[in-house]
C-alpha cells in the first residue's frame, strides 16, 4: 500500500494494532483528516485518494496517527480489509460520485471491504456536483442511500445540511458551499451489516 509524507512515497504492509481507525476516500487536499486525527489522537485516520499532489502539504504536517494512502477509490488497498471502525466520503465529484449513483461494483465492494461489521459510513453530498452528473440533490441522495442499501449497509433517509451546518464541517467543500451562490447538501449515515 503506498503512502505519502510530504513528497516522499513508501509502502506499507501491514496497519496491525490499531482500533478506532477512520477512513476518509475521496480525501482530497486532506483537512479533514488533519482535523479528525488532531480531535482523536487515539484513532487512526487514514485518508485516500488517487492524486497525490494534493497531498504533500498536507501529509508533511500531519499528526502521527493520520496516515495518507495514494489509491482508486476503485481500487481500494487490500491491507484495508476490515480496518475502518468509520468510513466517511465528503462531497465527493467525479468518478467518485458518480460510482455512488450509478452503483460501481469495484467501489461498493470496496466499501464493504474495508468496513468491518458494524462500521459506521457518512457521506456528505453537493448539489452542484449531483447537478453536475444530471441528479437533483434530493434524487442523487435518495439514489446513493438505494444503492448502499442495496449493498449491505443500514442507512438512515438523507437530511439536509443547512449553511451553519457545513460551516462547522471541517472541509474545504464545506466551507466553499457554506460560503457560495449554492450551498446545497445532504448527509447521509448508517452502518455497514
Amino acid at each position: 500500500m503506498e503512502i505519502i509524507r510530504g513528497k516522499h512515497a513508501s509502502f506499507i504492509d501491514s496497519l496491525d494494532g490499531y482500533d478506532p481507525v477512520h477512513i476518509d476516500i475521496g480525501t482530497g487536499d486532506g483537512r479533514f483528516v488533519q482535523h479528525i486525527a488532531q480531535a482523536n489522537p487515539h484513532f487512526l485516520v487514514i485518508g485516500i485518494d488517487a492524486c497525490r499532489e494534493n497531498l504533500h502539504e498536507i501529509s508533511r504536517r500531519a499528526p502521527s496517527n493520520a496516515l495518507f494512502v495514494i489509491a482508486n477509490a476503485r481500487a481500494l488497498p487490500p491491507e484495508l480489509d476490515g480496518f475502518a471502525s468509520q468510513v466517511t466520503i465528503n462531497f465527493p465529484w467525479g468518478s467518485l460520485l458518480e460510482g455512488l449513483v450509478e452503483a460501481d461494483s469495484a467501489l461498493i465492494a470496496g466499501l464493504r471491504m474495508i468496513a468491518r461489521p458494524n462500521a459506521g459510513i457518512e457521506i456528505r453530498l453537493n448539489g452542484g456536483a449531483l447537478a453536475e452528473t444530471g441528479w437533483s440533490l434530493e434524487e442523487g441522495a435518495a439514489r446513493v442511500r438505494r444503492v448502499l442499501v442495496a449493498n449491505g449497509f443500514d442507512m438512515r433517509p438523507p437530511t439536509m445540511l443547512t449553511a451553519q451546518a457545513l460551516k462547522s464541517c471541517p472541509t474545504t467543500w464545506a466551507k466553499r458551499l457554506a460560503f457560495g451562490r449554492d450551498p446545497r447538501a445532504m448527509y447521509l449515515r448508517g452502518i455497514r451489516i
